[in-house]
């Protein structure tokens, strides 16, 4: 196994929407989220990153930030995580996050943090195992409800 980690690009878009489809258990609709996709790989601090092995795309890592004024700087959040199934548990996701930690080094930002539903708990102990603290609850609320 070789694992390599790269910036994710516009030809990554069928990989990346199986894996998002994956992680929502569900099915997007296809044209829009190629739009939304290629919308945000030009924007200046959204990172998207892509792990391979022998150039198969086996995870995905996403992190939106924005300048918050309850931080009084920039914060970073992974919005999205997935290794492929046959992966999990070798190390992948942990790269990802290192690699991510890497590439935003070189920005001066106050934080980065992640969300993850509640029914998740693999996922919780493995942020924990990643140096993630528990510090916060997330609340939700659907348009109109």
């Amino acid at each position: 196994m070789s694992i390599s980690i790269r910036q994710a690009n516009r030809g990554d878009v069928s990989p990346i929407y199986h894996f998002i489809n994956e992680l929502e258990e569900t099915v997007f609709d296809r044209t829009a989220f190629a739009a939304h996709y290629y919308y945000n790989l030009q924007q200046p601090h959204v990172h998207y990153l892509v792990a391979e092995d022998a150039g198969k795309a086996i995870g995905f890592i996403s992190c939106h930030g924005q300048v918050l004024l309850h931080h009084n700087g920039l914060v970073y959040e992974i919005q999205e995580l997935l290794v492929d199934k046959d992966y999990r548990s070798k190390g992948v996701g942990a790269l990802l996050i290192k690699a991510l930690e890497e590439k935003l080094a070189a920005e001066d930002y106050e934080l980065l943090e992640v969300a993850s539903n509640i029914r998740r708990k693999d996922t919780h102990r493995f942020y924990l195992a990643n140096s993630f603290r528990q510090t916060h609850y997330k609340f939700t609320k659907e348009p109109g409800k």
